[in-house]
C-alpha cells in the first residue's frame, strides 16, 4: 500500500521531470547564430544574415518534442517575447508586444489587414542539389477565440520573393487558415492539421503556453536554378499588436533533401513559379489530435 508521503514523492518527481523535459527558449538577437542553428546539409550561406526584430522575440528553443509540438529543437520567430513559450500555458492571452513595424510582404498575403510587431530573418544561400525543404510548426495565441476575425496573425517563407510557407489546400498558413473553428469544434480550414491547447476550449493539452498550433510543416521547393537564392522568414501580428504568435523552425533541417522530421511535398503539390523557382509544396505529419 503507498503511504501518503510516498504518493507526494512520487507526485514531485513526476513534477520536477515534466518541469525538466519542457520547452526551454533562449532568446536571440544574433542573425548568424540562428541561421546556423537552423543550417543542415547540402546548403552554402552567401554574405551576412540580417535580423529585424525585437529584443526577445527571437531566439532558439529545446525541449519541443516533451512538449508536445513534434519539433525537439531549433529557433523560434515571434510576434512578441519567446520568453513566453516555456513551460505551460497559463494565460489566454500572452502578450510581447514590442512596438515595431509590420511588414509589406506579409500584408499582401492577407489582403485588407495590417501587420505589427514583424520578426523577419533574411539571408542568401545556394543549393548543392537546387533542392530546398525545411520544417516547421506555427502556433498562437490568437486561437481559438480570434479565428475568423480581423486578428489574423500570419507569417511566411519568401523563397526569392514566392511565399512558400503553404498548408495542404495550396493557402498561406494563418489563424484564419488553418484551425478547427470558434469555439473549438472540430471543423474548419486544413483542421486535420491542427491541435487544440486553448485554455478556454478543454486545454491545456500540451506543455507550452499557445492556445493552439499547427502539425509538423514541411515547406520545399525543388529545381531551383542556379546560383545564389534569398530565403525571408518573417511573422507578425495582424489586426493589432497584441497576443504573441510563433513559427518554429527545426534545427538543421534547412538542406537540400528532406529531413526525417517532416513529409516530403507530393508531387501533386509542385506548381511551376518561374523566375528561377521551379517547384514548391509543402505537406504534414500527422499527429494524433487533442
Amino acid at each position: 500500500m503507498k503511504t501518503l508521503k510516498g504518493v507526494i514523492a512520487g507526485g514531485l518527481l513526476t513534477l520536477f521531470s515534466a518541469q525538466a523535459s519542457a520547452i526551454m527558449t533562449t532568446p536571440s538577437t544574433s542573425a548568424s547564430d540562428l541561421v546556423n542553428t537552423l543550417l543542415g546539409t547540402g546548403i552554402t550561406i552567401s554574405g551576412t544574415p540580417t535580423l529585424t526584430s525585437g529584443s526577445t522575440s527571437a531566439g532558439t528553443f529545446t525541449g519541443g518534442l516533451s512538449s508536445g509540438i513534434g519539433i525537439d529543437s531549433g529557433i523560434v520567430l515571434t510576434s512578441g517575447d519567446v520568453g513566453l513559450i516555456d513551460n505551460t500555458n497559463n494565460s489566454d492571452s500572452a502578450t510581447g508586444n514590442f512596438g515595431g513595424a509590420g511588414d509589406s510582404d506579409l500584408d499582401g498575403l492577407i489582403p485588407g489587414y495590417n501587420t505589427y510587431d514583424a520578426t523577419i530573418l533574411e539571408f542568401a544561400f545556394t543549393s548543392t542539389s537546387g533542392d530546398l525543404f525545411f520544417n516547421y510548426v506555427f502556433g498562437s495565441e490568437e486561437y481559438n477565440e480570434y479565428v475568423n476575425s480581423s486578428f489574423n496573425d500570419v507569417f511566411g517563407f519568401f523563397l526569392d520573393g514566392v511565399n512558400i510557407a503553404i498548408a495542404p489546400d495550396g493557402n498561406p498558413v494563418s489563424i484564419n487558415n488553418v484551425n478547427c473553428g470558434n469555439p473549438y469544434s472540430g471543423s474548419g480550414p486544413n483542421c486535420e492539421y491542427y491541435n487544440n491547447n486553448d485554455l478556454t476550449d478543454g486545454g491545456p493539452f500540451y506543455n507550452f503556453e499557445y492556445d493552439g498550433f499547427t502539425d509538423v510543416f514541411t515547406a520545399s521547393a525543388t529545381g531551383l536554378g542556379a546560383g545564389t537564392h534569398t530565403i525571408k522568414l518573417a511573422i507578425a501580428d495582424a489586426g493589432d499588436s497584441i497576443l504573441d504568435s510563433g513559427v518554429f523552425l527545426e534545427a538543421g533541417s534547412f538542406q537540400d533533401e528532406p529531413s526525417n522530421g517532416g513529409t516530403v511535398p507530393e508531387p501533386g503539390t509542385i506548381v511551376l513559379l518561374g523566375a528561377g523557382l521551379l517547384g514548391m509544396g509543402a505537406a504534414a505529419r500527422r499527429r494524433r489530435h487533442q
